[in-house]
């Protein structure tokens, strides 16, 4: 997958929501409509979803961050005060929140991203092997012959007594 995603973009959401479009052959609100009329039909499809909106409601917390930044950086004299400072704080988590969430999103839709295949080729592995050998541990009760008393004395201290 291609990194188009930089730091001259500001609009990540938008990049991603035009690459969940088009991996899923439809528009996010039809994709949304799909997801919650059959959430298990397509789990990568409702992982995607779920991960949008996410990453939606993070870029609304950017936006109100740098709204309230920008509007105490207009009040300031020449110095920062530190609520002004813990603005700038609040910003860059905000933006630090969403950017992780965009890398969910990103990695979601790249089918070659770094541990998917190799996820799934253990299973596979695990899947055959399976097939070939059966369980790898006991499933049932071992078998004891009926002719065996149920509790036969133990050979142990309470035996001695």
């Amino acid at each position: 997958m291609s990194d188009d995603i930089s730091d001259d973009i500001e609009d990540v959401v938008g990049v991603l929501t035009t690459r969940i479009e088009a991996h899923f052959g439809m528009g996010m609100d039809q994709l949304k409509a799909t997801v919650a009329a059959a959430p298990t039909a397509n789990p990568g499809a409702t992982d995607v979803v779920k991960w949008h909106g996410l990453l939606a409601e993070s870029q609304r917390g950017v936006d109100r961050a740098e709204d309230a930044l920008l509007a105490a950086l207009e009040t300031q004299p020449s110095e920062v005060d530190d609520p002004t400072m813990d603005l700038a704080h609040r910003v860059s988590a905000a933006v630090a929140t969403r950017d992780r969430r965009a890398l969910v999103v990103r990695w979601l839709l790249d089918p070659d991203a770094p541990g998917k295949k190799d996820l799934a080729a253990e299973r596979l592995a695990r899947l055959n092997r399976g097939a070939r050998t059966g369980p790898a541990m006991q499933t049932s009760a071992p078998y004891r012959p009926a002719a065996a008393p149920p509790s036969a004395p133990s050979t142990g201290r309470a035996a001695q007594r």
